[in-house]
């Protein structure tokens, strides 16, 4: 993180800069443009991560969406696919239609989040926590709860929670994984499921744009 600083301020800056020691990079970390510029990568990473959601195809291709699948939600599938396997398709087609409702909800309480960033924030990030980790410590918990209801209205909507007690009629394990009776999803623990997976995969997209975008900036510089 700190060499990201000198160089994002040696590659934006009108002049000539030159930073040596690790007091004068601290400096230059914690001040307004050292903020700006970390503000400024969150913005567009969560820019990036609002236009993969607002697009389904886009959503249903992205590997760190998928990454981001909960373990019991992995289990769902990896049961639906020895029974319907058509009925996966469905389901993840289902919570990309949801993804994109979700836009709206999401992107100004990250947004928030980004401004509100402060130097103590900053000097974490120094210390090697990533900017993205702390925007995910500040804001997850919250993001889950906001689109959770809106989840849960598509899925409601599709009825995607009576297809699979449908097609898992007596599967005791689905039931109990979500919360259901021993041979019912409940449709409640199914949007949770699906509203942690919007979240974390928004994180991961995020994040690696973070990286990316640290790496373009140092490139110039060889390091």
């Amino acid at each position: 993180m700190k060499k990201y600083i000198i160089a994002a301020a040696l590659l934006i800056g009108t002049g000539t800069l030159v930073l040596t020691t690790v007091q004068s990079c601290q400096t230059m970390a914690t001040s307004d443009l050292g903020l700006s510029i970390i503000k400024r990568v969150l913005l567009n990473g969560i820019d990036k991560g609002m236009g993969i959601y607002s697009n389904k195809e886009a959503f249903l291709q992205n590997n760190m969406v998928d990454k981001a699948l909960p373990k019991e939600l992995r289990d769902i599938n990896s049961t639906l696919e020895k029974i319907a396997p058509s009925l996966v398709a469905k389901e993840r087609d289902f919570i990309a239609q949801a993804a994109a409702y979700t836009v709206n909800i999401s992107k100004p309480i990250l947004q928030g989040a980004v401004n509100s960033l402060n130097a103590q924030d900053v000097t974490r990030i120094i210390q090697g926590t990533t900017a993205t980790q702390i925007l995910k410590e500040k804001t997850s918990q919250q993001l889950v709860a906001a689109i959770a209801p809106k989840v849960d209205e598509k899925l409601n909507e599709y009825g995607i929670a009576k297809t699979i007690n449908t097609a898992l009629s007596g599967n005791n394990l689905l039931g109990s994984l979500l919360g259901g009776s021993s041979n019912n999803v409940n449709t409640g623990g199914l949007s949770k499921l699906a509203s942690e997976q919007l979240v974390n995969g928004l994180f991961n997209i995020i994040e690696d744009y973070e990286h990316q975008n640290s790496k373009a900036l140092l490139g110039p510089l060889g390091k």
